[in-house]
């Protein structure tokens, strides 16, 4: 679906609609794209609580979202610890450590589906680690992961940006 050329290319948009939407069925093309096209910007979130039990591990991921330009990023050891931060106040996505040390995040994961809060999983097993049914079609990283592998994640986005 990359790199589609459009037979509609002389249309324009006129409808005022954010260029970064919370919500992606609220998305507009990106600019110079067909107007058909599935190509669109994903708005990255305002705030991330990162829970992450390897330092070294946290604090990376914490200096790549900043980079990225989000300004609020939290982090958790533990699961009580991230339970609490959402208690206090509620991200807008999170990237969880899939083993915690003894613990997992899945209690984590679990508030976050009743608060409709997205999330992404990151495991330096594999990719393809076997996760409960109930997380199903949830993204998964490998660590370490690819800077466009966490920003695709971060906006929701199916795919890394080109």
């Amino acid at each position: 679906m990359r790199n589609r050329i459009c037979a509609f290319r002389h249309l324009r948009h006129a409808a005022a609609v954010p260029l970064f939407p919370k919500n992606p069925i609220d998305a507009v093309p990106l600019p110079g794209s067909c107007p058909f096209a599935r190509k669109v910007a994903f708005a990255m979130p305002n705030d991330v609580l990162i829970v992450e039990d390897d330092t070294i591990i946290a604090i990376d991921f914490e200096a790549t979202i900043m980079e990225l330009g989000i300004q609020s990023v939290r982090t958790a050891a533990h699961a009580a610890e991230a339970l609490a931060m959402i208690a206090e106040r509620v991200p807008d996505f999170a990237l969880l450590d899939v083993g915690l040390g003894d613990d997992t995040s899945f209690e984590v994961a679990d508030r976050l589906d009743a608060l409709k809060i997205p999330y992404a999983f990151v495991t330096g097993y594999r990719a393809d680690v076997a996760l409960a049914s109930r997380f199903a079609g949830r993204p998964v990283l490998s660590k370490p992961c690819l800077r466009e592998e966490l920003e695709a994640a971060l906006r929701g986005s199916p795919e890394p940006a080109e």
